[in-house]
């Protein structure tokens, strides 16, 4: 393994839910610790379960691992650490500012820059301690900032008045409030980070295009900091020895070649490690002494019978929405998990069945449109630049609050404006003219904004209080975005996952982002199931097994509705693939 080579101190593994992130970490601090040295596993993933992994109750204090000689873990609860730092800002404002303030403080409070600021300050601490330093040869992270989290660290300590005077716009600047007393601290602990000699990022991937482009993004991000010890892993790779006798396996592993090959340049000259997808679920010490190495896949006689999944199917979910005959589609979830498919399979099937479509998309990388366009009736398609729109709205920003600022004030605005959560303002300020379009057709939209995004829009843009006051006063009838957002009767917001562990967590998260938001989720979909596509690989046949779980866990617990998509053989691009998807089992 090219990453273990000369390791150094601190090893960070970073890269999207469910690309085997802890998994990894842990057998690389149980393949240290064998070696004799003394290793600290440190975990601030929401979804870790380092705990389960090892038997044991580890939590906020170092544990020793008693079945591993020399391996320690911590696990930063990120959720935790986000409320402990909200209180600290919070509480002494409490009860001597008016609430409508306190409680526009604690939204900007309330989103994923500030659980990964509170994070980063928990562990900024085993960064530069150098008693900690002395006591552990290595010490690896789970889950590593991002650069946009690094970048703010970065910045002059002027955030405060900064903030105070309104200067600042919807986005990560407010977490930072609380963050003057620590500076030196955090100067050092970035330093380390870019330090190449005491610090090695690990990029970790499928071998899929979509995961590997994020990965391409996440390298550029983290190098435009000075962050250049980066190493990449792809993990779960399907061996050409598990294909045989099964079309859905052999596909699989053509497709996983074919992303191979079309890497991205940026991520081509890093050293580059391979890891075989495996037959078994990564809990447990057996399980992970044998990640880096190949493993016989447990025998499965011809005569078993098939995996019974018994789940809706998509086509039922079209069903229901076709019902109302127009309104919102908005399909939600995180990277990697086929939103933007799915939303055109929706959109297809709608239009098939002679209903008026709008299908709209930001996705950076969506090529449907081109394959849809002009080529199915009642069909229109249209695709918002999130480039475009988010330097408009910058420049907008820049134009309306950076002409009174000094030098210093421009870089923290232009920094401010960098956020996460400005590309989701701006392109949703751009989904919402076509919104009104709902009302007399079905509005199909790819790729929207979060709760806390929404909130933060409605909270600093005003636009929907500005618009009821001015209404309300005058009697009118109106309609916000927002508003409509929020009525189950003209929006259905479809929750889009897959059937493993951690895009389960960050769905069922982002479905509590959006009810404080006053948004609730129509239906869940579970994407590419390989259980649905009753695979006869015994690879496949064991991780179809290891799927059944997190089906009943959305099933009973997280949604009120949900369908079940199977993997395809082939890539569903076109129109006749699209329909495949929403097909009638």
């Amino acid at each position: 393994m090219h990453f273990l080579d000369q390791a150094p101190r601190f090893l960070f593994f970073t890269g999207k839910g469910g690309v085997g992130k802890t998994s990894i970490a842990c057998a690389t601090a149980m393949h240290l610790a064998a070696e004799g040295k003394r290793v600290l596993l440190v975990s601030t993933d929401p979804a870790s379960n380092v705990g389960q992994v090892f038997g044991v109750i580890i939590g906020n204090t170092i544990t020793a691992i008693p079945a591993v000689p020399q391996l320690f873990a911590l696990e930063i609860d990120p959720q935790a650490a986000a409320q402990v730092y909200r209180d600290r800002i919070v509480g002494p404002v409490r009860g001597v500012l008016p609430d409508a303030v306190v409680k526009s403080v604690e939204e900007q409070l309330s989103g994923a820059c500030t659980t990964e600021i509170a994070a980063f300050d928990e562990f900024t601490g085993l960064l530069t301690d150098d008693e900690l330093k002395k006591e552990y040869d290595h010490i690896i992270f789970d889950t590593a900032p991002t650069g946009h989290t690094i970048r703010l660290l970065q910045l002059p300590g002027a955030w405060s008045s900064f903030l105070e005077e309104g200067k600042g716009d919807a986005s990560c600047l407010g977490p930072l409030a609380g963050l003057e007393k620590q500076r030196s601290q955090y100067q050092a602990a970035v330093a380390a980070l870019a330090d190449p000699l005491h610090t090695r990022l690990i990029l970790v991937a499928r071998a899929q295009q979509s995961t590997l482009r994020e990965v391409a993004r996440t390298h550029d991000e983290l190098a435009a900091i000075g962050l250049t010890q980066l190493y990449l892993v792809i993990n779960g790779v399907l061996p050409r020895s598990a294909t045989e006798n099964d079309p859905l396996a052999q596909a699989i592993y053509a497709r996983e070649r074919q992303a191979i090959a079309a890497i991205p340049a940026i991520l081509q000259p890093l050293p580059c490690d391979y890891l075989a997808l495996k037959s078994f679920n990564l809990f447990g010490l057996e399980a992970l002494r044998h990640l880096f190495n190949d493993v016989p896949v447990p025998n499965v006689s011809s005569g078993e019978s098939p995996i019974d999944v018994h789940a809706p199917s998509l086509s039922e979910l079209v069903d229901d929405i076709a019902a109302d005959e127009h309104g919102l589609i908005m399909l939600m979830g995180k990277g990697g998990v086929g939103k933007t498919t799915l939303a055109a399979a929706v959109a297809v099937e709608l239009a098939h069945r002679g209903l008026p479509v709008h299908l709209t998309t930001s996705d950076p990388a969506a090529h449907l449109s081109e394959t849809l366009n002009g080529s199915l009736d009642h069909l229109t398609v249209s695709r918002i630049d999130p480039h475009s729109a988010t330097e408009a709205y910058r420049q907008h920003i820049m134009q309306i609050k950076g002409a009174k600022l000094d030098v210093q004030g421009k870089a923290l605005l232009e920094e401010d404006l960098r956020s996460p959560c400005t590309e989701e303002i701006a392109v949703f300020q751009a989904f919402s003219k076509v919104i009104r379009e709902a009302g007399k057709k079905f509005v199909v939209m790819d790729t929207a904004p979060t709760g806390h995004t929404l909130l933060l829009l409605d909270a600093t843009g005003a636009y929907h209080r500005e618009i009821a006051r001015q209404m309300e006063d005058k009697g009118v009838h109106f309609l916000t975005p927002m508003m409509q957002l929020q009525n189950p009767k003209q929006t259905k917001v479809l929750l889009v996952t897959l059937a493993e562990t951690t895009p389960v967590l960050e769905a069922a998260n982002l479905q509590t982002d959006l009810r404080r938001a006053g948004i609730e989720p129509w239906a869940w979909i579970i994407n590419n199931s390989i259980a649905a596509a009753r695979p006869q690989a015994p690879l496949l046949r064991r991780r179809a097994e290891n799927e059944v779980k997190e089906i009943a866990a959305v099933a009973e617990v997280h949604a009120k509705r949900y369908a079940l998509v199977a993997l395809q053989e082939e890539e569903p691009i076109g129109v006749e693939r699209l329909l495949k998807l929403a097909e009638k089992r």
